[in-house]
């Protein structure tokens, strides 16, 4: 079993990028590693299986990395939340604020039900705002939310606490 320091050294450090200052924390290294790929899996999806789960919420893009093969782990369905106009069918959306503006996710009408346990996986959590807005959007579906799930936690963000109302595992904490 993978502890947080295994899963960080799988994990390439790249600083200055996207802008000077910031230190990117770069999953792509773990997600070609299959082992430490398997144990970031197997630990997501092992801090669901007690949630009685009956979908994952992977938010665009990246979420879809890690929520694909969580819904699979824990033999659920995965729904997408994606970006405006990607979505072929009837969808509801959410607007949120972002740091420089706005942005829209959307679900498909018919992709959660009321009563389901709707559970979001994503790669990482930051400020909290996509995650927020991929609760609401659920929630004003009429599911409830049972946990959320991430990689990657950056601590000084305010993520977590943005999200308090949620129960929130993340397995590795910068």
């Amino acid at each position: 079993m993978f502890t947080e320091q295994d899963f960080k050294a799988a994990i390439r450090e790249i600083p200055d990028f996207p802008k000077e200052g910031i230190l990117f924390y770069d999953i792509t290294t773990l997600l070609k590693d299959p082992v430490a790929y398997n144990e970031l899996i197997t630990a997501m999806a092992d801090s669901l299986r007690d949630l009685n789960v009956d979908v994952v919420v992977g938010p665009e893009a990246r979420g879809f990395v890690v929520g694909a093969p969580v819904a699979y782990a824990l033999n659920t369905g995965l729904v997408l939340a994606r970006k405006p106009g990607k979505l072929p069918a009837e969808t509801v959306s959410i607007s949120y604020g972002l740091e420089y503006g706005s942005d829209k996710l959307e679900i498909h009408k018919d992709a959660i039900k009321p009563g389901m346990r709707v559970a979001i996986a994503d790669d990482l959590l930051a400020t909290g705002g996509t995650a927020l807005a991929t609760a609401k959007l659920i929630e004003e579906m009429g599911a409830e939310v049972v946990g959320l799930v991430f990689a990657i936690e950056l601590t000084d963000l305010g993520g977590r606490e943005r999200l308090a109302d949620y129960d929130v595992q993340s397995f590795m904490k910068y």
